[in-house]
């Protein structure tokens, strides 16, 4: 069983309702990240969730904390999020730069998977901005400049391009998705699944530790409702996260 720390895929939006003459302001709060932990749960695996809004104070800022889990996932969390708290941003403190620590981490044998989403890789304007961190040494793709996003409203379908123990039991056609980051396999990676001309998911070794990147999201709105009802949505989370721990080879 792998212990999988999940940071990111929250969020909070305000709306302004215009009636005529009048205006009022409502917020609400979302998470997307239910299925794919359900999905990994199923598999026998603990899940810690962190929203982006706890994720940004408590994300762990050295390798004892992270040695708590063996695997981290990122998805649909900005850079920003991980590089700017509030004792930076705010308070004008220095601290460790939380990137450089995972990309250590993962190098002497962590694992690191990161999932697609406008909030993710560069994303949406460029505002992810992954491709200028730390980060971006680890992960086994290449990542565009600016906005990294290719919609697909009218559904791609992913294709297994590689045999491997994760994609080994998931079996047929993939259901097709609605949108993903137009991103480039480093040399060496391992793609494993493509849509279209790019790759849809990319696995690696990294020193010691494992990487993963996948190119969609890990629930709506690229994944359509097809996608999570798909008998092998489970089964991609629960085979790449016991890869990623090195439960299977």
């Amino acid at each position: 069983m792998a212990r999988i720390l999940l940071a990111g895929e929250s969020w909070a939006t305000t709306t302004i309702h215009a009636k005529g003459f009048d205006t009022f302001t409502t917020s609400s709060y979302g998470e997307g990240a239910a299925d794919f932990i359900a999905a990994v749960k199923a598999g026998g695996h603990e899940v810690v969730f962190m929203p982006n809004h706890i994720a940004a104070e408590q994300f762990p800022t050295t390798a004892a904390e992270l040695d708590e889990y063996d695997v981290v996932v990122l998805s649909d969390i900005g850079a920003n999020t991980l590089l700017l708290p509030d004792r930076v941003f705010a308070r004008g403190e220095r601290m460790p730069n939380r990137l450089q620590v995972l990309v250590d981490w993962t190098r002497r044998g962590g694992a690191l998977l990161m999932v697609g989403g406008y909030l993710t890789f560069q994303g949406i304007e460029g505002k992810a901005n992954y491709r200028n961190t730390p980060l971006a040494s680890v992960l086994p793709v290449e990542m565009e400049v600016g906005d990294d996003r290719e919609e697909t409203p009218e559904g791609a379908l992913p294709v297994v391009a590689a045999a491997h123990a994760i994609t080994a039991p998931i079996a047929g056609e993939w259901p097709a998705i609605l949108g993903h980051h137009r991103l480039a396999a480093k040399p060496g990676a391992e793609v494993l699944v493509t849509v279209g001309d790019y790759p849809l998911l990319v696995v690696a070794e990294e020193g010691d530790g494992r990487v993963a990147a996948f190119a969609s999201d890990m629930g709506p709105h690229w994944l359509p409702a097809e996608f999570i009802a798909w008998q092998g949505f489970a089964a991609l989370w629960q085979g790449l996260t016991s890869w990623l721990a090195k439960e299977t080879e």
